[in-house]
């Protein structure tokens, strides 16, 4: 079924000014125009003094995307034999980059007065996820498929937004959704090589050695976040970090089968945390 969600509204009056590196943000989230969301114009160099929080409730939709309430079956994988199918996939996955660079710049304007460093870093994240979706959009074409052919669901954004720290925000983007994607693009380059889609194989490992770091840089800074509570930088503990996540949001969705535990642990995660995750379940004390 198809949303039923008017377009987003904007508050002009909370419109960053021009020039600086929160109106780039602000412009890409909210854009409609899809070649803006894969090639946006260059980062400027000038942040807004004094800068106020401003947490954008949607992004802006390109006219190119249908978007849904509920998206279709992951393919199996004998299905992706079918480069329709194969397809249908890799626009999920190309979906999902656009969603992440979204909120990357989300967590930018709504955590204004965070670290200048970490926001940076956040937008440094974000041109990863727009080059990983320009590589999923040539593929796409090279199947005879675009941006746009199938129908699409905002997944990410129906649940990063419920952040309301950034603490809560790297736990559930970065260690947990990231975290995730090291499992899935080692699992999905597994499956398209075992078809004979050695560009498909070699895209999902890229993009997955490319989100190492991405997965590294939020544990460093929820580690930070957390020091500043408790007064001491700690490894990060499995319990706090799920306790961390924003209800209702939990561990089952932040993980792949099987584990990358070689990527996992290159992004600073520790075996201790890894057994935790792979074993956690809803029935766990105190849960």
């Amino acid at each position: 079924m198809e949303s039923t969600a008017s377009p987003v509204d904007i508050d002009l009056l909370d419109v960053p000014p021009a020039g600086t590196v929160e109106r780039w943000a602000w412009d890409y989230v909210y854009t409609t125009d899809l070649a803006h969301k894969l090639a946006p114009p260059p980062l400027p160099r000038v942040w807004e003094p004094h800068a106020k929080s401003r947490r954008i409730e949607a992004p802006g939709r390109p006219p190119e995307l249908s978007v849904v309430l509920h998206a279709s079956k992951t393919p199996s994988a004998g299905a992706l034999r079918s480069p329709e199918k194969r397809a249908q996939l890799v626009h999920t996955f190309l979906h999902h980059e656009l969603q992440a660079a979204e909120l990357m710049a989300w967590a930018s304007l709504a955590f204004a007065s965070a670290p200048r460093a970490f926001r940076g870093g956040l937008l440094h994240i974000l041109a990863d996820e727009v080059r990983h979706m320009r590589l999923y959009d040539d593929y796409l074409r090279d199947l005879g498929y675009r941006f746009g052919s199938f129908a699409v669901r905002d997944w990410f954004w129906e649940r990063v937004p419920s952040a309301q720290t950034p603490a809560q925000f790297v736990a559930v983007m970065g260690v947990g959704f990231e975290g995730a994607n090291l499992d899935h693009t080692a699992r999905f380059a597994e499956r398209f090589r075992a078809i004979g889609d050695h560009r498909g194989a070699e895209i999902q490992e890229r993009v997955g050695a490319e989100e190492i770091p991405h997965v590294r840089f939020a544990v460093r800074w929820l580690r930070r976040f957390l020091a500043t509570e408790t007064g001491a930088e700690t490894p990060l503990d499995f319990d706090v970090w799920w306790r961390t996540l924003p209800p209702p949001l939990s561990p089952m969705l932040m993980r792949g089968k099987p584990q990358n535990r070689v990527a996992r642990a290159k992004a600073g995660l520790s075996e201790r945390f890894l057994e935790e995750l792979g074993a956690w379940s809803c029935d766990v004390p105190g849960s």
